[in-house]
């Protein structure tokens, strides 16, 4: 059996060996930190997908040993392959820093700024994006483009507005479910992520396109207005599923289980099983196995320190005991007055007797 070909590429000064066909966001990802351009469209798992957002935008100042002529505009890095004695900037380069300022600037034209009310808020790769990327303003000064949300089913919730058309989703009903039934429809600043008539996303593997979404487009409507992910304890649990490999994520309060998602590793991708194969889960693992007493709890999930989501003192207080309520504690006990009840305004809770529409069309 030969040996397999090497190609030694620099990046932004760290020189890697990597295989030959290996891109150059790939070869990034090996050395790590802040080397890695972002990426919102690229998913390692979906075949096809990068080469959409522009956030993994690099300068090649040098092409390779033979062919030593830098590239002459910035390139996708995603879509890239290395090549042998290639040398690449990405932090080191004051036009990558411009051009992903400009890319940032792009994608926050149509988004809308709804984070305090945003189900994705604390998790989101385009709030990570634009606070490491961004500028403080905009020169955009025409209405931004809205949609109707629309329910995929009984569980996923599309909020078209805050889509940044990263296909993810499609590359994902496409690739695991046996009938895609949702794409892209319309054209330029009409194009959106839609289902043909209003059909449903009702396929076994479907609430996958959830944890690939990177910002809160697709969300799990089981989920939606009841908690904030940066008050909820990540564990890693299993159970014995004969759909799909089992291994999750529970977000817990307590011993209360909030949502369960797939695990994701440090680029906010599916994390491979231990025999190599992607972490996929089932619906039925996602929404209907949502009690502790379901699942082995393996322990906390490890969190980044920088994310919202380890504050805290994360690695010390985290568990299954349920943390003291604030209110309670300074209020002598008392409960507070609730003014108005979430779950009913959201329709989380189907049984509630009562809504409001104007409240529910704004929430």
């Amino acid at each position: 059996m030969s040996e397999q070909n090497l190609f030694k590429v620099t990046i932004d000064n760290i020189t890697i060996d990597v295989p030959a066909g290996t891109t150059i966001l790939q070869a990034a990802r090996k050395i790590g930190g802040q080397v890695a351009p972002p990426a919102m469209c690229y998913y390692s798992k979906l075949q096809g997908s990068g080469g959409k957002c522009r956030t993994c935008l690099v300068e090649v100042s040098k092409g390779s040993e033979k062919d030593p002529r830098p590239m002459p505009k910035l390139v996708a890095s995603c879509r890239t392959t290395v090549m042998d004695g290639m040398e690449v900037k990405n932090i080191t380069s004051e036009k990558v820093i411009d051009a992903r300022a400009s890319i940032v600037e792009f994608l926050l034209i149509n988004h809308p700024l709804d984070c305090p009310i945003c189900d994705q808020a604390g998790e989101c790769h385009l709030q990570d994006l634009s606070f490491d990327h961004g500028k403080s303003g905009t020169r955009f000064e025409f209405q931004k483009r809205t949609f109707k949300k629309h329910d995929l089913g009984q569980n996923i919730q599309l909020h078209m507005t805050r889509c940044i058309l990263c296909y993810r989703c499609v590359f994902t009903a496409d690739q695991l479910t046996q009938k895609r039934v949702h794409g892209i429809l319309d054209r330029g600043d009409h194009a959106e992520i839609a289902t043909h008539i209003e059909k449903s996303l009702d396929n076994e593997f479907i609430g996958n396109v959830i944890d690939v979404c990177p910002v809160g487009a697709l969300t799990d409507k089981t989920f939606r207005f009841k908690n904030r992910v940066w008050f909820l304890k990540p564990m890693d649990a299993h159970r014995d599923c004969p759909t799909c490999s089992g291994r999750v994520t529970l977000w817990n309060r307590g011993d209360e289980v909030y949502r369960v998602t797939a695990r994701k590793d440090e680029w906010g991708e599916i994390e491979d099983t231990p025999d190599g194969k992607p972490g996929w889960i089932c619906n039925t693992c996602r929404f209907e196995t949502k009690n502790a007493k379901d699942w082995v709890i393996e322990g906390p999930r490890a969190i980044s320190r920088q994310s919202v989501i380890s504050q805290g003192h994360y690695q010390g207080t985290v568990g299954m005991t349920k943390p003291n309520e604030t209110f309670g504690a300074i209020n002598e006990g008392r409960t507070p007055h609730l003014l108005m009840d979430i779950h009913d305004e959201s329709e989380v809770n189907k049984h509630s007797g009562y809504t409001s529409k104007n409240n529910i069309e704004n929430a």
